[in-house]
Formats: C-alpha cells, structure tokens, sequence
C-alpha cells in the first residue's frame, strides 16, 4: 500500500504509512470553533472498524485557536507544537513524539503554534 493510495490494501490487511508522507483532504472547520488566526484541518483516515465506531488516522491543523468537545482519543504527534487546555483539567503541552489521551465530551481549546501532524485512533460510543 501506497501513501497516497490508502486503498490499496483489503479492509482487514495490516499495513503501514510514513506519516509526514500521508496525502491529507480538507476537513470543514465550524467557523463558531475558530478563537483566533485561520486554522485550516486536514485530515485522512486510514481505517474504520465496519461498525463505525472505531477510527485510525492521520489529522493536521494549521497554527490557530480552536475550541473543540473531544472523542475518545489516544494520539502521537508527529510534528508540530500546541498547547491543550481542558475545561477544568490539564493543561497539555504537545510536541514530536507526545502521546496523548482526551476522554470524550472534554471541552478543549486548542492553541496551535506550528501546524501539527498526530496519528490517532478514536472510538467512539
């Protein structure tokens, strides 16, 4: 399987991607998310359970401050910084090589100092 080609393999064949090299697709940003700058999110997923509740991909987003209510998510950031702050919790500081966790409904604000790139894995209830 190819990069750009995510396709190529069989629903239930294991495979891998270099993720600075995934060709992502724009992903529609409610303006009413957006605090400050023009973030722009990309995105592409790699693979879905065939329920739907399970999800693994790559996501990126542009320097910005967005609010967002998240999923249950454990990610890894590839490259890129941010700062997390969530709603009457932690602040989390991400970097290359940070993995990270959000429980769903936590409400975050997302502030993005260089375009990050996370690989993630998301199910959702």
């Amino acid at each position: 399987m190819t990069t750009n080609d995510l396709t190529a393999a069989p629903d239930d064949a294991s495979f891998a991607v270099h993720v600075p090299d995934v060709v992502l697709e724009p992903e529609p940003l409610d303006p009413a998310q957006i605090v400050s700058g023009a973030p722009v999110v990309t995105g592409a997923v790699l693979w879905e359970s065939p329920d739907g509740k399970q999800l693994r991909g790559i996501w990126q987003i542009t320097p910005g401050v967005v609010t967002d209510t998240e999923a249950n998510e454990l990610f890894v950031v590839v490259s890129g910084r941010a700062t997390v702050e969530i709603e009457g919790g932690d602040t989390l500081q991400l970097g290359p090589g940070t993995a990270a966790v959000l429980r769903e409904g936590d409400r975050a604000t997302w502030t993005v100092h260089e375009t990050l790139r996370k690989a993630y894995h998301i199910t959702l209830s």
